[in-house]
């Protein structure tokens, strides 16, 4: 009987099939067509191998095994609209900042390490979480550095403030006429505050050019951080044409080691396009390239978000556009003539209507199967009229629910009514069939701050806007994951938890599915894993 049994025991270890990490005793969230929840995946290279129970423990003998206690697995987050970017010496960083006088602390003390005259940049600041609760100005910074430049863009990037020697150098005085598509900020008195919105080209085409080392460096160190917030996939949302060969560089050297990414290229002009000779998906798992990036109209932040009515409080002024339309509908069909995916900037309910009226002018014109263009932002409701028209000509959505949370006192104080109460529509879209994904950009990256304002609709007060926006945890997870991998062309390599796919998992450390809301900002993302077929799986804990 014993040797029996031993020889039992020894049959099974043989039939044993290899594996290099295996998760078990878990809440496996699959995402699959049907939501499948699992308990275990089994991992070989950079793929995942079987999903299911715990008797695929038994059958696969792997070189790691890890049990998880009941934590969750579920796909790494996919943000579909991100800013990346490298940051040079003269930099501060001003996403934490708590009030004014810490701006002037960090500018102060950056100021004392460089040269006089030599310029300090920042960003990040937003008055909505300074405790003065106003922009900084022009005598907040000549105080921290009367002797340097200065010049701090928002967070969002829509707007930046500079001191008064950076006024002088960008010749901007209280008589200074606004820049096209832009506006100069004054006071009482008539003199500008420091802040220009909507051109930060004014101060920051005056920056000394950094040096490609120190700005490879500091991107390299942002796109690992994004794995400790369970990201592992991007599109990064804006890169000049001539930066492409950077980021594959960049790639190149760490291939395995950062989240995967597809990299928007900015409008370089129809020449330059056709000259540059590769189009939306050239590349690989790693590294492609992903849409073409088209400015339709500016932000909330200034506000300049091109509006079809005016602003609360604000006489006619309904923001602007980047571009007259006839231009913006030349461009729109050149590049979709030219193969390549849009992927455009429409924030206002004016900005959607003109894109969406345009792309399905072009599409019906030059019908093309699949095309996969698509809207960032959509921060408020167009009129049913363009909903359904977006919903014909499948035209998809790049969805930011954690503007409701971040921005929410630009809303306030530019909008009024249902256009305040449905800010950054979520199930209203959904309703219509329109097929959308979660993202970030950058306001702030977490995706759980997103999964927050989507199934939530609060501010960062508590308020909820437009609870009828609400969608179910089951809907954000699968809009931050699944659905990502669509807007890149993925749909078959990533984005839920298959056999057959890319292992690009996370470890959660609570049940979104199951927790109460109020803590789903909480939650920590105790494991990342990104796996790389000639290495075993890489666990970033």
């Amino acid at each position: 009987m014993t040797r029996l049994l031993l020889f039992s025991l020894a049959s099974i270890a043989y039939a044993q099939q290899p594996a290099d990490l295996i998760l078990h005793n878990a809440k496996v969230v699959t995402v699959d067509d049907h939501f499948s929840i699992a308990s275990a995946v089994v991992i070989r290279g950079d793929r995942i191998l079987a999903v299911g129970g715990e008797d695929l423990v038994a059958k696969y003998k792997a070189a790691k095994t890890l049990d998880l206690k009941g934590r969750t697995v579920q796909p790494g987050f996919m943000d579909t609209h991100i800013h990346m970017h490298g940051d040079p010496a003269y930099y501060v960083e001003l996403s934490e900042v708590k009030s004014i006088q810490e701006i002037r602390a960090r500018v102060a003390a950056k100021a004392k390490a460089l040269p006089k005259g030599a310029w300090v940049s920042g960003y990040g600041w937003s008055e909505d979480q300074l405790e003065e609760k106003r922009k900084p100005n022009r005598q907040d910074l000549d105080g921290a550095a009367p002797s340097n430049p200065v010049v701090l863009t928002r967070a969002g990037g829509h707007s930046s403030v500079g001191n008064s020697l950076a006024l002088k150098i960008a010749k901007i005085d209280r008589a200074t006429p606004d820049p096209d598509r832009g506006a100069i900020e004054h006071d009482a008195a008539g003199e500008p505050t420091g802040v220009v919105r909507e051109r930060n080209d004014v101060f920051t085409r005056n920056l000394a050019t950094p040096g490609r080392a120190e700005l490879r460096e500091t991107l390299t160190a942002k796109l690992r951080a994004l794995f400790a917030k369970g990201i592992t996939s991007i599109i990064e949302a804006s890169t000049p044409l001539e930066s492409w060969p950077e980021w594959q560089s960049i790639y190149a050297a760490h291939r395995g080691e950062l989240p995967r990414a597809a990299v928007q290229i900015g409008w370089p002009g129809a020449e330059a396009l056709q000259k540059f000779g590769k189009r939306t998906g050239d590349g690989d798992e790693f590294l492609r390239l992903g849409a073409i990036k088209l400015f339709v109209d500016g932000g909330f932040t200034g506000p300049a978000a091109y509006t079809i009515a005016p602003y609360k409080g604000q006489g006619d002024y309904r923001g602007k556009l980047v571009r007259p339309e006839a231009e913006f509908a030349a461009i729109v069909k050149q590049t979709h003539a030219l193969g390549w995916q849009l992927g455009m900037h429409t924030i206002g309910d004016g900005a959607i209507q003109l894109a969406a009226n345009v792309l399905a002018k072009v599409l019906d014109e030059n019908p093309r199967a699949d095309h996969r263009h698509y809207l960032n932002h959509f921060s408020m409701n167009p009129p049913e009229e363009t909903y359904r028209k977006i919903a014909a000509h499948h035209i998809w959505i790049a969805q930011q629910p954690n503007f409701t949370y971040t921005l929410e006192g630009r809303y306030r104080a530019n909008l009024e009514g249902e256009r305040l109460q449905r800010n950054n529509p979520v199930a209203t879209p959904i309703r219509h069939g329109i097929f959308l994904s979660l993202s970030s950009d950058i306001l702030p990256i977490g995706p759980l701050v997103g999964l927050y304002g989507a199934v939530t609709r609060k501010g960062m007060s508590g308020e909820v806007y437009g609870p009828g926006e609400r969608i179910s945890m089951a809907q954000a997870i699968t809009a931050y994951t699944k659905n990502g991998a669509y807007f890149t062309r993925e749909e078959k390599l990533k984005g839920t938890i298959e056999a057959g796919k890319l292992a690009d998992l996370i470890v959660l450390s609570g049940d979104l599915l199951m927790m109460d809301p109020a803590k789903i900002i909480e939650t920590q993302v105790d494991m990342t894993i990104l796996p790389f077929a000639e290495t075993l799986p890489q666990v970033h804990a």
